[in-house]
This record gives C-alpha cells, sequence and structure tokens, in this order.
C-alpha cells in the first residue's frame, strides 16, 4: 500500500512554521518533538552550500562544499582549509561536489568515495571518485574516477547523488534525468538511475542487465528523476531513497534490480505551471513508490536512526526537506511508513543532507551560502 501526507497548500504548511533564524547569538535552542525533546546548536556555519557529509573516526567530519571544496570540521567547530586534489567540478545550477562516503575499511586504507557533477565535452554529469585521504598533508593522493555518466550535457539540473554501499561492499550511486525527462526510460545511456559498481569501478556479475542488449550493465534500477537521498535499511540492507517530483509527487523508493520506477510514464505530480503529463499514476510493468509527498516537500538527504540514545526513533527514517525548510521522521514498520512527524520548521533551514552521528545525535546541513552544520541531540524522553 503506498502511503501518502494528506493535501494542504504550501501558504498553509508555512504559515504553520514560527521562522525564528539560528544565529550564533542563541546559538542552543530546545524543541518538543512527538516522541524526544532535542536541543539545536550550531557546530560551524561559513560553509557555502554543504552537500556531504562522513563522520571521520576522530569524531570529525568530511563536509563537501557544492562550489567544489573538501573540508575537514572538527568536534569544535573548526573548518579546515579545503583538501588538495579533489577533481575539477561543474559548478553550474545544482552541479558542483556532492556527496562523500568513506569506505568500510577506511580505518585502514584511508580511502573516501566522492560524487560530483564531472565537466567535460558536452557540459556536465554525475561522476564518482575514489581517493586515499592523507590527513597530514591534507590531501587527497591516488584519485581515479570510477564512474562516469554519459553523455554530459548542459544544464545545472538534477545530478542526484548519493552514494551507499551495499552489504556486500557494492556501491550503488544515484544520479538524475539532467532535466531531461524525454531520456530517462532509456537504458543505453545514464539517466535516472540507481548504478550499482564494484569499489574499483567494474561491474559487478550478478548485476540486472548484465549482458542485456541496449541496456546498460552499470544500472540497477531505473525511472527515478532526480534522487538526492538514500540510505541503506539497518535490518534488511535493502536500498532506500527519496526523489524530487516535478510539482507535487515526490517520492520513497525501495529499489529492486532490474525495476522501473516510472519517471516520466507514471508520477504523482504534475508539470510546472500546471498540467499532466505521462500515463496516469500506475501502469503494469511499473513499479509503485511505498510514499509521496503533494505537495512535494523537495526532499534531500535521509538516514535510518540505529542509535539507543532514542529507543523509540530505531528504525526511524530521517529526511531533510528543502522547500519546507525542516527535517522529517518517517516511522517504519517493515517496509512501509506508517507515520509522518514534521519537525524544526521554526529554523527557517533548507535541509541538505542528514547523518546520524556517532553520539546518537542528528547532523544537519543547511543548503545556503552561508552554511551551517547543526547538531540534533535528544535530551529527555516526553
Amino acid at each position: 500500500m503506498i502511503a501518502r501526507v494528506r493535501r494542504f497548500t504550501a501558504a498553509a504548511a508555512l504559515a504553520a512554521l514560527s521562522v525564528v533564524p539560528l544565529t550564533q547569538a542563541c546559538s542552543a535552542r530546545s524543541f518538543e518533538t512527538e516522541l524526544a525533546m532535542v536541543e539545536v546548536t550550531t557546530v560551524a556555519d561559513g560553509l557555502v552550500h554543504p552537500w556531504g557529509l562522513a563522520f571521520l573516526p576522530r569524531g570529525d567530519m568530511l563536509v563537501t562544499e557544492r562550489p567544489g571544496r573538501l573540508r575537514i570540521v572538527g568536534p569544535d567547530g573548526r573548518i579546515s582549509e579545503p583538501v588538495a586534489g579533489v577533481p575539477d567540478v561543474y559548478n553550474v545550477g545544482q552541479g558542483g561536489l556532492l556527496d562523500v562516503r568513506l569506505a568500510p575499511d577506511f580505518a585502514e586504507s584511508k580511502v573516501i568515495f566522492l560524487s560530483f557533477a564531472e565537466p567535460g565535452e558536452g557540459g556536465g554529469a554525475t561522476a564518482v571518485a575514489r581517493a586515499r585521504l592523507d590527513r597530514d598533508a591534507m590531501a587527497l593522493r591516488d584519485v581515479e574516477v570510477i564512474f562516469r555518466q554519459t553523455p554530459k550535457s548542459r544544464g545545472g539540473r538534477h545530478f542526484g547523488s548519493r552514494i551507499v554501499f551495499k552489504d556486500d561492499g557494492t556501491l550503488w550511486i544515484t544520479i538524475g534525468d539532467r532535466g531531461e525527462r524525454e531520456r530517462a526510460q532509456n537504458l543505453a545511456i545514464n539517466r535516472a538511475q540507481v548504478i550499482r559498481i564494484n569499489p574499483d569501478g567494474s561491474i559487478p556479475e550478478d548485476n540486472p542487465f548484465v549482458g542485456a542488449p541496449d541496456r546498460l550493465p552499470e544500472v540497477w534500477s531505473y525511472g527515478h528523476r532526480n534522487a538526492q537521498g538514500a540510505a541503506k535499511h539497518p535490518d534488511t540492507g535493502a536500498l532506500w531513497l527519496n526523489e524530487h517530483a516535478a510539482q507535487g509527487g515526490d517520492e520513497v523508493n525501495i529499489p529492486e534490480a532490474g525495476k522501473n520506477y516510472g519517471w516520466p510514464v507514471i508520477h504523482y505530480g504534475e508539470d510546472y505551471g500546471g498540467g499532466q503529463f505521462g500515463e496516469g499514476t500506475k501502469k503494469a510493468g511499473y513499479a509503485q513508490p511505498i510514499y509521496y509527498w503533494d505537495p512535494s516537500i523537495a526532499p534531500s538527504g535521509m538516514a535510518f536512526y540505529t542509535h539507543t540514545r532514542v529507543p523509540a526513533w530505531q528504525g526511524d527514517v530521517f529526511v531533510g526537506a528543502l522547500k519546507y525548510r525542516m527535517l522529517v521522521r518517517l516511522d517504519v514498520e517493515n517496509d512501509r511508513i506508517i507515520h509522518e512527524e514534521r519537525m524544526l520548521g521554526e529554523l527557517d533551514h533548507r535541509i541538505r543532507a542528514v547523518d546520524q552521528g556517532p553520539d546518537g545525535s542528528l547532523y544537519l546541513l543547511t543548503d545556503a551560502r552561508n552554511g551551517r552544520i547543526l547538531k540534533v541531540t535528544p535530551t529527555a524522553k516526553r
């Protein structure tokens, strides 16, 4: 069964939010949520459109800035100079330096993975690079691009892009349709897909389209307009993602190998400015989302909560929202979403990334020219 939130106007939603920006002068505020009291503090600010976040073993963080910089941010909020050796990025529109993930064996290998919009002939497209982090030199070593979306194209829309490790060590990568919905169902090119590759860039032999004519072997699933949030379910190991719709109909999907998730043939939205396109909301041979939002909230980063600090949150998934500037908690029961809670709208921040810290707090990146790292710390049960 597909769940959806009830319809309400954007004006009504925004009117319900008390807009009180978090500032350095008032850097800690408490909020009552359904299951816990939380305190929100600013860990760091001054980041330019921060996009991806990964925790290092010492408790500090790797943070990407969309214009093309990688920083190390300490627990005390100190922001390093840019790490050298980051690949050149296509800093156009939504493009730039995007996600960052540590290799599962990072403690020994020091290997990280970066997704970014790569410039080149024809414009730009999503790419993923692996590199070794040299902390002493504040540099990346042995940088190698292991995936390139093809073909490149002009414009700055819909690059994806999140990186998630499957339990077997392979990588899932989300890529958008680059604003070319007419090409989103073409499996001979990279558009609107989840990609699965090995850490060295080779193709897993059990990918669903290996050996199939006119279908790229790296494709795991397709029909995903622009997935900017993705996370692995802590119990099942399945990939969960959220994706931007056009106008209305943002989706949560659990993409399975070889399945078609519909864009733009079926969807729950409409064209910008109004008007229908496609063939409705359901059609044989196309998978359904498990949840969708109408109107759109513009979902971004997502993370499952697994820490013992708030037992009632365990197994729930948290999603950042850009349009409605809030954090969303989705109550998960098996592969269903049974309840939604909207949180922290009073802060009036576009939430770009959500990650669980080793201390059981949630860490958020805000999408702004003066972007912040916010720490959401549970302080008491309700």
